[in-house]
């Protein structure tokens, strides 16, 4: 008997339970429509993620932590030995890159810099009457921060860059922060440093990049008034912001710069690792548990191949008595196995496309509760999503009938003509 005349076989078992076929099929197809829907959604969640973090901070961040020590300031020799002399350390004073335009031009002739924006951060509190927030002022020149974390296009009020770089005690403020406040365009707050003292201020303009913690925590203002509620001297930053020509390949030019520049230098995927790793390992997860999906019609497979077998044993013995081999006997169920299975994702297939676009298409208000703010849910629907989920619906269906189906050839056909079924 060749593989035609077993396929043949399987189908006429099949075809005489349409009903019990069709059942067993739904259940593949569910889990292949389920499967195909949250690979799409887990991709899109992470996509999004990484397009946010990339549109929204700099390529690379130069720390002021030195990875190559300073040159001690004095050398004094005496009778063979040196003695270190240096200038008085206050623990609380803030680590600076001092002389940052010095390393501004160091790092300049690496090929793949488009933009140099460098920084001072302040931790304060901003109020307004009796509104007290925390939030953290970045001190920058607005133009050149205007093209690092793409914060052009996600002002609200187009001109602010422009209003921030003419107002010195200007503040550009994120959209959340300022509802937090109470507080409106050109409306005075108050930001209180952490050693008590008060800087008024004026808001310039608002933004909104779709990170709540970014809207509800960020604040920008003037490098030089920055440098003042700091305390630190105009030639000094806390650190250095870089944006690449190839995002892909930040994490290489910021080894270049570490090196050139001496100081730690990291690229958005190492900064932002935290909430990547999260979103990864919370889609990695959701697919563990639709996959169960797939696990319980594998068990409806199994189930009706069992059922199956028990009701043709009088035909597996005939075909046994005839001389047919233990191994066409397996194939057979087998087949029928890949057949449920090629069924199950032809029709699972299409409709988690539907399913797809159906979700696509849903909008709600967005909401500030978790990290990301959004209108929608993300989907990224890829033909491999559908690819593996095919490969695997008919993995699972085949694998479920092998053990009914080894099971079939161990009836002793004699046993099972005088009646005695259980063999």
């Amino acid at each position: 008997m060749n593989y035609l005349d077993e396929a043949r076989i399987a189908f006429v078992h099949l075809r005489e339970r349409k009903r019990q076929t069709i059942l067993t099929a739904l259940g593949v197809a569910v889990g292949s429509a389920m499967l195909v829907t949250t690979i799409s959604v887990a991709r899109g969640s992470s996509s999004n993620v990484i397009a946010k973090v990339i549109d929204t901070v700099p390529h690379v961040i130069i720390s002021a932590e030195r990875v190559v020590p300073l040159v001690p300031e004095n050398l004094v020799r005496q009778q063979g030995r040196v003695a270190m002399v240096t200038k008085n350390i206050n623990l609380d004073e803030q680590e600076v890159i001092k002389n940052y335009a010095e390393v501004v031009e160091t790092i300049r002739p690496v090929e793949e810099l488009r933009s140099i924006s460098p920084f001072v951060l302040s931790k304060l509190l901003a109020r307004n009457k009796t509104r007290f927030t925390p939030c953290v002022a970045k001190g920058v020149v607005p133009h050149l921060e205007a093209d690092i974390a793409g914060l052009q296009k996600n002002l609200i009020e187009k001109n602010s860059l422009d209003e921030l770089a003419y107002t010195p005690n200007g503040i550009l403020v994120g959209d959340l922060l300022a509802a937090k406040l109470k507080a409106g365009y050109r409306d005075r707050i108050v930001l209180v440093t952490k050693n008590s003292e008060e800087f008024p201020v004026t808001i310039v303009g608002r933004f909104s990049s779709g990170f709540n913690a970014k809207d509800e925590r960020e604040a920008y203002v003037n490098l030089a008034f920055a440098q003042r509620m700091e305390g630190i001297a105009s030639n000094s930053v806390t650190g250095i912001g870089l944006r690449t020509a190839h995002v892909d390949r930040a994490a290489e030019t910021a080894a270049k710069v570490q090196k050139l520049s001496g100081y730690k230098s990291e690229s958005w995927d190492e900064t932002n690792r935290n909430v990547i790793e999260f979103y990864n390992r919370n889609a990695i997860i959701t697919l563990v548990l639709v996959g169960f999906v797939f696990i319980v019609a594998g068990l409806g497979v199994s189930s009706v191949m069992t059922t199956v077998i028990l009701q043709k044993v009088k035909d597996i013995a005939i075909l046994r008595s005839m001389g047919m081999q233990a191994g066409s006997i397996t194939r057979i169920f087998m087949l029928e196995g890949f057949m449920i299975g090629v069924l199950g994702v032809v029709i699972g297939s299409p409709m988690g496309h539907v399913i797809c676009h159906f979700v696509d298409s849903i909008r709600f208000e967005a909401s500030t509760a978790g990290v990301l703010k959004s209108d929608k849910i993300t989907i990224l629907e890829q033909p491999e999503a559908h690819l593996i989920v095919i490969a695997f619906g008919i993995l699972i269906a085949v694998l479920s009938s092998w053990s009914p189906a080894k099971k079939a050839t161990r009836y002793l056909p004699v046993r099972i003509l005088r009646g005695e079924v259980g063999a």
